[in-house]
């Protein structure tokens, strides 16, 4: 029996490699084809602006659907049944800011990068600088989470335990490996594809992780009738929580019996937490990017609609996989193999496969659920370091360096220079991040992102009387106060599940610094506007028409 059990999972390996390698021998190609056709400047940073509203709202999902997404959702409702899928709720409400404020106002007024928008009406060097050392910020918090996410998930599909080895590895460095392997995968998708490859990358991705996740999921409602009542109680009975898994509670806004003060700041944390997914969504760098692939406005309020659908529609299917994780895995097995619950949908898709085809179709399908989440780390590390490059090359060195003077060939160059950079940098951070958690990454990017960016930009395409010194107050101001408030809050210091538990300096009562942070990084905007005497009233007026109309878009940054 145990030799049968030791071949079966040596196939599954196998499945796992053999899918691996066609997913990255295909994206791969799809690199090199898009490379053939990238040209300018243009086509590097925004595909060409070529895209139709379906390609782009696919690629927006596959940036947005994030294998910390993907797999973290799944595990937190998995585990906290009703409060994890809060997040859901939260990331899908978000694109209606996105949507209605920064959509079409972002195409019609902007170029390439967010810096485009702020800078229009403003002194190109400080606003241009600080969009740059915001985007930056905000993409490697979300790199660095993509990444680690990766190297534990490397390990988990090679079924690689503690003590264990396959091709020589142990899991510590099967995890350094996968961390190694997805840097370089994304460097090179950006530095020989640019935007144009990164894009089809991202729809070709789109179309696995949905197509896994359906799978996933009416296999799973297959073992209950398609009846989802039935698979929510039973989830509800095997978390050991009974009814109150299905209700508010059991995760956040918690009642903390004789301790008003500590109930109070639980709930506060709850509205926190909502305003740094629903704002900040809008201000996330590598999406905003998104919104210049396409010809014009209305095409980017169409690809946001579809991405809203599939988004919508993904997050759905999430809520069947985390109370069918919770139901059919269970919640010690799911703690056993990973305390965060970032690996209860793989193992759905292993209980759910033996369930319908025993052990093979169990190994199979965790290849494809594990290849799918593999995929969904690569493109979306992928947007995140074009975003970030296409802000250093176009925001920082021919704006603020070259004061505008550089070709648009040598804007690539520096581009690509500095994908090359940031795929270092990460690759390093990461290695020695492994032991963060990565749900207080991505929070810290979603907080910084609506701090920030957001405000900021929406102050510079509504407020006449906004100004250079209060854009770069509320950058600055949203940024320092995001990071610092987390630092000094229990995340880091201060309690068992800190980051550095055997300290404790922290003073800030909340884990997500929203409530506090966005509202500072508005006021830091507002109070530097009133303390400069700069005003031009003519340049925005030029930008509502350019925001409004479109007029003049492709030279929108050349000012």
């Amino acid at each position: 029996m145990m030799l049968a059990q030791e071949a079966v999972n040596e196939s599954g390996r196998l499945v796992t490699l053999v899918l691996f390698g066609l997913m990255v021998a295909a994206t791969l190609g799809i690199t090199v084809w898009a490379s053939r056709r990238s040209y300018s400047a243009a086509d590097f940073h925004s595909g060409g602006r070529g895209f139709s509203p379906l390609q782009n709202g696919l690629a927006i999902g596959s940036d947005y659907m994030s294998a910390a997404s993907f797999l973290g959702i799944a595990g937190l409702i998995a585990l906290a049944g009703y409060d994890g899928f809060l997040y859901s709720i939260g990331f899908l409400v978000a694109w209606l800011v996105a949507l209605l404020l920064v959509a079409e106002l972002l195409r019609n007024s902007g170029r390439y990068t967010m810096g485009d928008v702020l800078s229009y009406r403003m002194q190109q060097r400080p606003v241009r600088t600080a969009a740059a050392v915001s985007t930056l910020t905000v993409s490697i918090f979300y790199l660095l989470a993509q990444m680690v996410g990766a190297g534990a998930l490397i390990a988990l599909l090679l079924g690689i335990q503690e003590g264990q080895t396959f091709l020589g590895m142990d899991a510590d460095t099967a995890k350094i490996v996968g961390i190694v392997v997805v840097g370089l995968l994304m460097t090179v998708y950006v530095t020989i594809g640019g935007m144009k490859g990164t894009t089809w990358v991202q729809i070709v991705k789109a179309v696995i992780l949905m197509s896994g996740a359906a799978l996933l999921t009416v296999l799973t409602l297959s073992l209950y009738g398609f009846n989802l009542g039935a698979l929510m109680s039973d989830a509800a009975d095997a978390s050991g929580q009974g009814a109150a898994f299905l209700e508010p509670g059991l995760r956040y806004g918690i009642e903390v019996a004789g301790d008003p003060v500590q109930t109070m700041w639980n709930k506060l944390d709850l509205v926190s937490l909502g305003m740094a997914l629903v704002l900040g969504t809008a201000g996330l760098p590598h999406i905003l990017i998104r919104f210049y692939t396409v010809p014009d406005s209305q095409s980017a309020r169409k690809s946001v609609n579809w991405g809203i659908g599939l988004i919508g529609t993904f997050y759905l299917m999430t809520l069947v996989l985390g109370f069918g994780a919770a139901a059919l895995v269970g919640r010690e097995a799911i703690t056993a193999q990973n305390a965060a619950g970032n690996t209860a949908a793989p193992q759905l898709a292993e209980t759910v496969g033996q369930a319908v085809g025993g052990n093979l179709a169990g190994s199979v399908l965790l290849a494809l659920i594990a290849s799918a989440a593999f995929a969904a780390i690569l493109s979306t590390v992928a947007g995140l370091v074009i975003a970030s490059s296409s802000s250093l090359a176009h925001d920082f060195y021919n704006s603020v360096l070259r004061k505008g003077k550089a070709p648009g060939r040598e804007e690539v160059r520096v581009a690509k220079l500095s994908a090359l950079g940031i795929g270092a940098v990460a690759i390093v951070l990461a290695i020695f991040a492994q032991s963060l958690n990565v749900a207080f990454l991505v929070a810290l990017a979603f907080a910084i992102a609506a701090s920030a960016n957001l405000p900021t930009l929406l102050l510079s395409l509504f407020w006449k009387r906004f100004n250079t010194a209060g854009a770069v107050a509320g950058i600055y101001g949203g940024l320092i106060s995001a990071v610092g408030l987390v630092f000094f809050s229990p995340v880091v210091s201060g309690s068992e599940t800190a980051l550095i538990p055997t300290a404790d300096f922290a003073w800030f009562p909340m884990p997500n610094p929203a409530l506090v942070s966005v509202p500072l990084g508005l006021l830091c905007a507002v109070v530097g506007t009133f303390m400069s005497k700069e005003r031009d009233f003519d340049k925005f007026a030029m930008l509502q028409v350019r925001a409004l109309t479109g007029a003049g878009a492709e030279k929108a940054s050349d000012h």
